[in-house]
C-alpha cells in the first residue's frame, strides 16, 4: 500500500497565535481588546479561506504588459489577474488603510491595523506593498498636502468603498540613483500652476495604481522636490507615461513592477520647493513599519505550517515534534518570531500615539530611532527564519507546488525595500546625531528595566542591563569611523536589546494576569542562547581594505 504524506493545514491564524493574543492583551486596554477580538477572529477566518484562494490564483496568473493594440497603437496596458483586483477590493472593505485614519480606537487604531495586516500579508500575494505605499502617501498628504489633495487623493486612499479606493505608487528609483537619490535625473518644468515631469524610473512597484509620489529636480535647483501625479488622464489613457517592461523578479511576482519613462507627465508639487527628501521621510516612516509587519507576518506563517507539519510527519517511528532536536529547532524559531513581533508592535504603538498627538518627547525619540532598526532587523530575520522553516519540511520544502518556497522568495526583497540594511544602519546613526534619539530611547528603556527588576530572574535582569550599558558605552567611546564601520552590528544589538526588554515587559504583564507566558518562554530561551551578546564590534577597517585589494 502506497504512502501519501498529509500536508500541513492552515488553521485560523488569530485563534492559533497565542503570542499575538497575549501581546494585544498588553498593548490594548481591556475594553478595546474585547471590542476588536471578534473582528480579528472573523478576519483571520476570511484570510485562511477566501483570501488564501485568491492569493494562489494571483500568483498563478502573473501580470502581463500589452504595449500595442491590434492596430499598432501604443497602449502600454498592464493586465493583472482578476484575483489581484479582488484582493484590493477586500483590502478596502476591511479598512486595511482606512483603520489608521478613522482613528475609531484613538492611538490604538494603528495596533488593530497592524494586527490585520500581519494576518493578511502571507495570503495577499504581497498586496501589502501597494497598501504600504498608499498608507504612506495618505500620511504624507495628511501632514504636508493642501486642501485640494486632501479632498481628491486622501479621501480615496483611506476609503472603504472598493469602487472609490485608490492605491499609490512610489516612484523613486532611477538608474543613476538607487539608494542615493541625489542621483535623480527626473526634471520638473513649470507649466502654469503645475509642473510637467520628464525622466525615467528604473523600478516602480504597483504600477497599476491610480496615483504616485515621486521626486524630481526643478531646473536650476540642486535639491529635489516632491510631486504628486495621477497615472491616467481623464480619457483613461496613460498620463504621458511609457511603460517599457515589467521587471523579471525573484519574488513578489503577482505584483506589477515596471520600468517606465515620463514624458511631460502633469504633476503637482507638495510642500516647499527643494524639500522633497525631508518630506518623503513622512512616507518612509510608514512604509518601513509596513515592511516590518510584512516580515513578521511571513515568519509566523512559515512557522505555523512547520509546527502543524511536525505533528503530521513521522520519521523513525514517531512524529517530528517528538524528536527533541526538531522540537528545539521549532522552539528557537518561535522565540525569534515572538521577539520580532514585540519589536514591531511596540513601534506601531508609538506610531499610533504620535499620530494622535499623545507621544511624549522620549517616545518620539524612540520611534525615530527604532523605525529603521526594526525594519532592518525583522527583514533579515525573515530571510533567516524562513530558510530554516523550509528545511523543517525536508525535500518537500523545496517544491514550488507546495507553495512553501514562495515565502522565502517574497521575503528576500524585504531587506532591500525601503532601504537596505547598510543604508538603514547609517540612518539609525543619523537619528542619534541629528535628533539625539538614543538618549530618549535609553531613558525609557532604563526606567522599564528598573520597574521590572523585581519581576525578572536576577541573571536575566543583569544581562539586559549589561546589553543596555554596552550600547551606550560604544557610542561614547567610538570615533566617527568606528561608528560607521560598526553601524550594522550596533543596530542589530539595539534591536535585540529592545526586543528582549519588550519580552520582559510582556512576561511581567502575563504573570500579573496569571497567564502562561509565551513572552517569558521566548525570553528565557533567547537569553540562554546568548542572543543578547553584542554583535562583534571592530576598531579599524585595515583588514577589510586588504581583503578588498586586487
Amino acid at each position: 500500500m502506497s504512502f501519501f504524506q498529509e500536508p500541513p493545514q492552515l488553521s485560523n491564524q488569530y485563534v492559533a497565535d497565542a503570542t499575538l493574543q497575549q501581546l494585544l492583551g498588553r498593548h490594548l486596554p481591556k475594553e478595546r481588546r474585547s471590542e476588536v477580538e471578534a473582528e480579528l477572529e472573523a478576519f483571520a477566518q476570511r484570510v485562511g479561506t477566501e483570501v488564501e484562494t485568491l492569493c494562489l490564483k494571483a500568483r498563478a496568473q502573473e501580470p502581463e504588459l500589452k504595449q500595442y493594440d491590434s492596430w499598432g497603437r501604443r497602449i502600454d496596458e498592464i493586465q493583472v489577474s482578476e484575483a489581484w483586483t479582488k484582493l484590493g477590493r477586500i483590502a478596502a472593505e476591511e479598512g486595511l488603510v482606512a483603520l489608521a485614519y478613522e482613528r475609531r480606537h484613538g492611538p490604538y487604531s494603528r495596533t488593530l491595523q497592524a494586527a490585520k495586516l500581519y494576518l493578511f500579508n502571507p495570503s495577499s500575494a504581497i498586496y501589502t506593498c501597494p497598501l504600504a505605499m498608499s498608507d504612506g502617501a495618505a500620511r504624507l498628504i495628511e501632514v504636508h498636502g493642501d486642501s485640494e489633495l486632501k479632498e481628491r487623493a486622501f479621501q480615496r486612499l483611506v476609503s472603504r468603498d472598493p469602487d472609490r479606493f485608490w492605491t499609490s505608487g512610489q516612484w523613486m528609483t532611477e538608474r543613476a540613483g538607487g539608494s542615493d537619490i541625489r542621483g535623480t535625473e527626473t526634471v520638473a518644468e513649470k507649466v502654469g500652476a503645475a509642473f510637467a515631469l520628464t525622466g525615467s524610473k528604473w523600478f516602480t512597484s504597483a504600477t497599476t495604481s491610480q496615483m504616485a509620489m515621486t521626486l524630481a529636480r526643478v531646473a536650476g535647483d540642486e535639491e529635489l522636490s516632491l510631486f504628486y501625479l495621477e497615472t491616467r488622464a481623464r480619457d483613461g489613457k496613460l498620463n504621458g507615461i511609457e511603460i517599457h517592461r515589467l521587471k523579471d523578479k525573484m519574488g513578489t511576482r503577482a505584483m506589477p513592477t515596471a520600468e517606465l519613462t515620463m514624458r511631460g507627465t502633469p504633476a503637482k508639487m507638495i510642500g516647499p520647493q527643494g524639500r522633497g527628501v525631508a518630506q518623503m521621510a513622512t512616507l518612509f516612516n510608514v512604509t518601513r513599519i509596513y515592511n516590518a509587519i510584512t516580515s513578521v507576518g511571513y515568519m509566523r506563517r512559515g512557522l505555523a505550517l512547520a509546527i502543524d507539519y511536525a505533528h503530521r510527519r513521522e520519521a523513525f517511528g514517531k512524529p517530528l515534534v517528538q524528536h527533541p532536536l526538531h522540537a528545539r529547532t521549532l522552539a528557537v524559531l518561535s522565540a525569534r518570531v515572538a521577539a520580532s513581533l514585540q519589536l514591531v508592535f511596540h513601534v506601531v504603538h508609538l506610531q499610533g500615539k504620535q499620530e494622535c498627538g499623545e507621544a511624549t518627547d522620549e517616545e518620539e525619540a524612540s520611534l525615530r530611532l527604532m523605525t529603521p532598526a526594526v525594519k532592518l532587523f525583522t527583514a533579515k530575520e525573515a530571510v533567516a527564519v524562513l530558510s530554516e522553516v523550509l528545511e523543517c519540511f525536508g525535500g518537500a520544502g523545496y517544491m514550488e507546488d507546495n507553495h512553501l518556497p514562495v515565502l522565502l522568495r517574497d521575503a528576500q526583497v524585504l531587506p532591500i525595500w525601503e532601504g537596505t540594511t547598510n543604508v538603514l544602519s547609517l540612518d539609525v546613526l543619523r537619528s542619534i546625531k541629528k535628533d539625539g534619539a538614543f538618549q530618549g530611547w535609553h531613558g525609557t528603556s532604563q526606567r522599564m528595566l528598573e520597574r521590572l527588576s523585581a519581576e525578572l530572574a536576577p541573571e536575566t535582569h543583569e544581562q539586559l542591563q549589561t546589553a543596555l550599558n554596552r550600547l551606550e558605552a560604544h557610542l561614547k567611546q567610538s570615533d566617527e569611523n568606528e561608528l560607521q564601520v560598526n553601524a550594522r552590528s550596533w543596530a542589530y544589538s539595539l534591536a535585540r536589546t529592545h526586543a528582549a526588554i519588550q519580552l520582559a515587559d510582556q512576561a511581567a504583564h502575563d504573570a500579573r494576569h496569571g497567564l502562561s507566558s509565551m513572552g517569558r518562554a521566548a525570553l528565557n530561551l533567547l537569553v540562554a542562547r546568548d542572543w543578547l551578546k553584542i554583535e562583534p564590534l571592530h576598531s579599524s577597517v585595515v583588514d577589510e581594505k586588504r581583503l578588498l585589494a586586487r
